[in-house]
């Protein structure tokens, strides 16, 4: 089936699709430009730390002539001479791809470029990095953050004056790290180390055939399960027994000692009392005091006895009532191998 647009509806689609990029690359060229007076008030402020960044990533957005013979410019000025030097290259290559219009209006900056280029190429620094002989292959070179191929290897490299960082890592090792700083028109060779991996030490196997494979070493015993051994100290029901035996025999103790002092205080209420009618006592205060103390007395005694003489029984009844101690079950059955230079067994022994 074919489905048919009306020439308006077809043109207007059209004029969208191809407004979509047009309107990319403008906003691109806006950013760029932007960013390239940003860029240039700060190269001339002095402040090339931002100042280059922000030109940089106005010729990438919206590369120019201009905007890459600044930032060459910048980078000279911020002392990146192996830098400088490359965006003077690039720019002179760029011009030597100009039409006759162009050069004319690019003539002064093809000028500059090319004094600024031989005045800073002898003063570009260069470090040679060389690799063991012994270092494995896949080990991994970076200098500042670039990984650097076997071909950039073992070659003298132009880098900007400072510091650098240079790291090595074979294959599953660690990393090595190594910080330098290199002068202007300074050559340098730098030897690197690689850190090779750690390898854990293999498992130990013993001498000879193992058990595994049905063989057993010479001098060698190999028995079956060894029992568990048996539980030490009291269990948890004996250990109440004796709790419950220890705290009888205190209650019995203390009804016999309070049972032996209210005799005491009964004894001296008898002396400092006198019976004046049944049942009916004159005492005198301290006859009075020694009798409620033979009350009391007598009080704790029973409760003594009684709580001994019941803690008593119970202790009895756990100490009958425990289950027997396990003992080896009759007709049990241990087994070992035995072996030695002259053969080898097997020994069963048996418990009836």
């Amino acid at each position: 089936m074919r489905v048919y647009l009306p020439g308006y509806l077809l043109s207007g689609l059209l004029s969208v699709a191809i407004a979509a990029p047009a309107s990319a690359q403008t906003d691109a060229v806006a950013m760029a430009e932007s960013l390239f007076m940003r860029g240039r008030a700060d190269m001339l402020a002095g402040r090339y730390q931002t100042g280059c960044p922000a030109l940089a990533e106005s010729h990438r957005l919206d590369p120019r002539p201009g905007r890459l013979f600044t930032l060459a410019e910048c980078e000279a000025r911020r002392g990146r001479i192996a830098t400088a030097v490359t965006r003077y290259n690039d720019y002179l290559a760029l011009y030597s791809r100009m039409s006759e219009a162009e050069r004319i209006k690019q003539h002064e900056r093809y000028r500059l470029s090319l004094e600024q280029r031989d005045a800073l190429a002898p003063l570009v620094p260069h470090v040679t990095l060389s690799l063991p002989s012994g270092a494995p292959p896949g080990t991994v070179v970076q200098h500042d953050g670039i990984t650097l191929e076997r071909p950039s290897l073992g070659v003298a490299l132009p880098v900007d004056p400072g510091e650098h960082v240079v790291t090595t890592q074979a294959p599953r090792g660690p990393v090595h790290e190594v910080k330098f700083t290199i002068e202007a028109s300074e050559s340098r060779t730098i030897h690197l180390e690689v850190k090779l991996p750690v390898e854990e030490p293999p498992p130990v196997r013993s001498q000879g055939p193992s058990v595994e494979q049905g063989v057993v070493p010479p001098g060698d015993r190999v028995a079956g399960p060894a029992p568990a051994p048996p539980a030490s100290g009291p269990g948890g029901r004996r250990a109440v027994t004796y709790v419950t035996g220890g705290l009888a025999v205190s209650g019995l103790v203390l009804g016999s000692v309070t049972g032996w002092m209210a005799l005491g205080e009964s004894s001296r209420a008898a002396r400092e009392c006198s019976d004046i009618g049944p049942d009916v006592a004159e005492c005198s205060p301290l006859g009075k005091a020694a009798g409620d103390r033979a009350k009391h007395l007598g009080l704790v005694s029973t409760i003594g006895f009684g709580a001994g003489g019941a803690l008593a029984a119970a202790a009895v009844l756990l100490l009958l009532t425990e289950p027997p101690s396990p003992r080896p079950r009759a007709g049990a059955v241990s087994w070992s191998l035995l072996a030695g230079p002259t053969g080898a067994g097997l020994t069963v022994r048996s418990r009836w």
